[in-house]
């Protein structure tokens, strides 16, 4: 395809046109001319009930064109510039064989069949940890690279475990920063199911960067003693718990004030991560691991468009666990919400302006 500068790309886009299937929101930028890079992972090696979120990436390219790019709130939206790097077919044919060994693992585990035990177990955790570990480092150089260019990196997952790479890239370019995390689920086990990068694994892991300044957890609700055990002794920890949160409404709290308190606890200058099952289950029915309760879709716009208009900085952010397996609903959800995080990034960046 010609390359053509981003002014020209511009002038001869039509927003309110048909956008361009195979092209990520159907827009024309390619890397060279967009703010906002996307990495796609197609990995949920680590899924411990349903998989489905390697699917995820190319589900939610396929539905994005279908969006129609104008944003109340930030009226040039669609000019930031935002592209996918290509889904890497190697990456997806790496993910499918280690599943089935995955799966097989997994099986012996809540069969009874321990690590020591099982001589073919411990040989198939072994080789996960080990394809984790490179599919981190694959992210991590993919991060770099766009980070020095003086673009945007953004991880679209895949399970929760796929943005290591991307979080890692983050804590060796910037300073103290804090992160704010949307899910279900707190993810601070260490080596859940012997899986060193697990996805309920990924803020246990995150946590040792030690210039991560803060955690912000919004929407937990489904957690262990020995998570709970972590929230309450780590002091970099804030969690606003899905259960309290939805308490608290019942009594009269607005989502207003609940909101204004969150962006209170968060550093200037954050990361976002959020897998789709911090939403409540209707925008995200085959996700991974679903739990009842959560965020309606709403709600957690008004929390991003909150943000964008704090003064604070979004460095990146990851979106994870969208499943692809069944229909297009969990990827419509998706795609909206990475255009609308993509572009209020943009604006925390005064690449973009808001209303």
């Amino acid at each position: 395809m010609k390359s053509y500068s981003k002014e020209r790309l511009l002038k001869k886009f039509d927003p309110n046109g048909i956008g361009q299937a195979g092209r990520l929101f159907g827009l024309p930028f390619d890397q060279k001319t967009s703010e906002i890079v996307v990495i796609p992972v197609p990995w949920d090696v680590t899924a411990s009930f349903h998989d489905g979120a390697s699917l995820g990436p190319k589900a939610i390219l396929n539905v994005s064109s279908q969006i129609d790019l104008f944003l109340q709130r930030i009226p040039d939206a669609w000019k930031l510039g935002i592209t996918m790097l290509p889904i890497d077919d190697e990456w997806i044919n790496k993910n499918n064989q280690a599943r089935k060994y995955a799966v097989e693992y997994i099986k012996n585990l809540e069969g009874g069949i321990s690590i020591l035990s099982g001589k073919d177990s411990g040989l198939i955790l072994q080789n996960i940890n080990m394809l984790s570990n490179k599919i981190n480092d694959w992210v991590f150089t993919k991060s770099k690279d766009i980070l020095k260019a003086g673009k945007i990196p953004v991880v679209l997952g895949g399970d929760h475990s796929s943005p290591f790479g991307l979080m890692k890239a983050i804590s060796d370019s910037f300073d103290e920063f804090g992160v704010l995390q949307i899910d279900a689920h707190a993810d601070l086990r260490p080596h859940y199911q012997g899986f060193e990068f697990s996805h309920a694994s990924i803020m246990h892991n995150l946590l040792k960067f030690k210039n991560v300044s803060k955690l912000v957890q919004v929407g937990i609700r489904d957690f262990c003693e020995q998570e709970r055990d972590v929230m309450e002794k780590d002091q970099r920890i804030i969690t606003y718990y899905d259960e309290s949160l939805a308490r608290d409404r019942f009594e009269g709290v607005s989502w207003a004030n609940q909101v204004k308190q969150i962006i209170e606890s968060l550093p200037d200058v954050l990361y976002i991560s959020l897998d789709i099952d911090g939403l409540e289950q209707l925008n995200c029915p085959s996700t991974g691991t679903p739990v009842p309760g959560g965020l309606s879709y709403n709600q957690l716009i008004y929390l991003f468009e909150k943000l964008m208009s704090s003064g604070k900085k979004i460095l990146s952010f990851d979106i994870c666990e969208v499943s692809g397996a069944k229909d297009e609903w969990d990827a419509i959800v998706g795609s909206r919400l990475l255009y609308n995080l993509a572009n209020i990034t943009g604006v925390t960046q005064n690449l973009l302006q808001c209303n």
